[in-house]
């Protein structure tokens, strides 16, 4: 089976903590803090051991948290290439407020990169890219890493054979698509980055598919995947356009749930998927990770069960 390298820049040790009330100038009194190790290729690699897979993870690390992190990793029995970071890996926080189950997010910055962390983790990628394998970029850059990493990636990698699988938005979303570098193998966004980068509204799910056929016959991807939440994931290749839809039984926290979709759909493919069953397998993850609380990824038995039930159609 191919090999599956992740890749976090941007790790973060995440807490999650719950509180009877959040409410402003007054202190509150939490749970002792639950405490994962995050980040978008990060989780992606959790996503893929919790369904029973294998990736390695190829994260920037710096200080304390960083070693945190590490200790963190191989606690969940995750492959780890480390890269030296140019500075203290960051931390994030998820506040749930019992009352209500709404929940507050806050997330740092990250360490400054100077270019010249940016030339090495780029020499570093490429020769831990498996040949022939997935590359999966996913998540954040940290601040003075360049919009135009993914597109100086894609160059970097394609000498490997390795497929790459990018899930970005903003600057780095527009950069590529100006780049004209190596289309990238998949590229995943959700609906509000799509509607953003098309600069008009797409309502339904055939203007979302028109949207992605379009970053298909320019050049940007081979294969480009909209997440339209609760309307179900849409995916369009030169040989058609696909929407699956898997409805979760309970919605507890999105949190993760891009990155568990991103996880089964790599997964599904280095086992020799089609992308149409590979979608499948990755909106059944999307459903069973909001399933789940704050920092917990998709479970391998509602990944099945939501599969079951998870409907493809063509669009």
């Amino acid at each position: 089976m191919p090999a599956i390298l992740t890749i976090t820049l941007n790790p973060t040790v995440d807490l999650s903590i719950h509180a009877d009330h959040v409410a402003p100038e007054r202190k509150l009194r939490c749970t002792r803090p639950e405490t994962d190790p995050g980040g978008g290729g990060i989780n992606v690699s959790r996503a893929i051991a919790a369904m029973g897979g294998h990736s390695t993870a190829f994260v920037a690390l710096g200080g304390p948290t960083g070693d945190k992190v590490m200790h963190l990793l191989a606690e969940q029995g995750i492959g780890l290439t480390p890269f030296p970071a140019p500075g203290e890996t960051r931390q994030s926080l998820t506040v749930t407020d019992a009352a209500t189950g709404e929940q507050y997010r806050f997330v740092m910055p990250g360490p400054d990169w100077h270019p010249r962390d940016v030339t090495r983790v780029l020499d570093r990628i490429a020769r831990a890219a498996p040949e022939g394998g997935i590359v999966v970029l996913s998540g954040s850059q940290p601040p003075g890493v360049p919009d135009d990493f993914p597109a100086r990636l894609a160059t970097r990698i394609a000498r490997t054979q390795a497929r790459f699988f990018l899930d970005t938005s903003g600057k780095a979303l527009h950069r590529l698509m100006e780049a004209g570098a190596r289309p990238v193998d998949v590229l995943r966004m959700d609906d509000l980055e799509a509607e953003e980068l098309a600069g008009h509204p797409l309502p339904t799910r055939a203007d979302t598919a028109d949207f992605a056929e379009d970053l298909v016959t320019r050049g940007l991807a081979r294969a480009v995947i909209v997440a339209r939440g609760a309307d179900g994931n849409v995916l369009v290749n030169d040989e058609g356009r696909w929407c699956a839809q898997a409805v979760p039984e309970t919605v507890v926290s999105k949190v993760g749930a891009g990155d568990s979709f991103v996880a089964a759909f790599a997964l599904s493919r280095a086992r020799g998927l089609s992308q149409p069953e590979a979608l499948r397998w990755g909106s059944a993850a999307a459903a069973a990770a909001v399933m789940t609380p704050a920092t917990d990824l998709c479970e391998l038995a509602t990944v099945k069960r939501m599969l079951r039930g998870c409907k493809l159609e063509t669009v």
